[in-house]
């Protein structure tokens, strides 16, 4: 109901035209483009204090700048998109709430009617910023829990405290329980490794015990996957690498040539450059600078339909589809 309350006749309009221009583009074969984003990824920072070892942010591996997206460029950017937008992700690398400005922008935004989602590692959840996420009106934190003991979730999350994140976690039950709100809807995701495959039944009491109100595992992308990864899971189900008869793994999906994601969104990085999803971590398909041009004129310009006829004629052609599930968050049920 809260989503359902964010629909405006203009946003419905608007997904009705990206919707149709994306099923003409399929039967056409060409790249057509009606509507604008309806939801967008901006990017807080790209700093983070973990070192997980699949993140480029973890790995300290960029090759584009480190910093803190701009509070008046992005209350800009949302004056100019915010009454088509329906979805508003304060994620792509980095830990949002390293940014200082992070919640003000959130609340921002909030009261421009969009529905606001942020990912966290749950560190920075202390007792002010629990309270101030409640205030912020942001709609959906997702907390990442991938692992239920230290031991376990210090695998893939180097350097971090699980407990810290499961005070923080409780922080944020309290103050929304004390300022009697019913958001944000509070998510734990699992990402499903093999050192933590085990725990997957205890991440679900977990959440019950602090009274978090939905847990989602997500299956985990792995840069070097052919020849075998640590990380990829026994449990066929939650990998997304399939084992081949000479041993050697390849990405499960079929690799189409369409993608609703170039349709329907795209990734804002911290300093303005437009990319096409999120698995453009790098930043390396630049679009567009939204310090230059306009995002309307970018959208609808040379370098996206470009883009978009490259994506048509060949995934398999472009660097960053090739380890791609059409998406960068991939939940399986349990």
């Amino acid at each position: 109901m809260n989503f359902i309350s964010k629909l405006t006749p203009r946003r419905l309009w608007n997904i009705s035209k990206v919707y149709g221009s994306f099923y003409a583009t399929k039967w056409t074969g060409k790249p057509i483009q009606w509507g604008m984003p309806f939801t967008i990824s901006v990017e807080p920072t790209t700093a983070c204090n973990l070192r997980c070892p699949e993140c480029p942010s973890g790995l300290r591996a960029f090759t584009r700048p480190t910093g803190n997206l701009k509070e008046d460029f992005f209350r800009e950017t949302i004056d100019e998109m915010g009454k088509d937008l329906t979805w508003l992700i304060f994620y792509f690398q980095g830990e949002p709430y390293i940014n200082p400005n992070f919640l003000e922008m959130v609340n921002y935004a909030h009261k421009k009617g969009i529905y606001t989602i942020t990912s966290t590692n749950g560190h920075f959840l202390n007792d002010e910023n629990a309270r101030k996420t409640i205030e912020s009106g942001l709609d959906r934190l997702i907390i990442s829990v991938d692992g239920t003991t230290q031991e376990v979730y210090e695998n893939y999350r180097k350097a971090g405290k699980l407990e810290s994140v499961l005070q923080g976690a409780r922080n944020i039950v309290k103050w929304k329980k004390k300022l009697g709100a019913k958001k944000p809807h509070i998510i734990f995701q699992f990402l499903v490794v093999k050192p933590n495959e085990h725990q997957i039944p205890e991440i679900y009491k977990l959440a019950e015990e602090i009274g978090i109100d939905e847990v989602k595992l997500k299956t985990a992308q792995v840069y070097d996957y052919e020849n075998g990864n640590e990380l990829i899971p026994t449990i066929s189900k939650y990998s997304r690498y399939a084992q081949q008869e000479d041993g050697t793994y390849r990405v499960k999906n079929e690799l189409l040539n369409h993608c609703w994601k170039l349709w329907h969104s795209c990734v804002i990085t911290w300093d303005g450059m437009v990319v096409p999803c999120c698995f453009d971590k790098d930043a390396t398909h630049r679009l567009g600078d939204l310090k230059k041009t306009s995002f309307k004129e970018l959208w609808h310009g040379e370098a996206y339909q470009h883009f978009r006829q490259q994506l048509l004629q060949g995934r398999d052609q472009i660097d960053i589809c090739t380890n791609c599930t059409e998406g960068c968050t991939v939940w399986v049920d349990d």
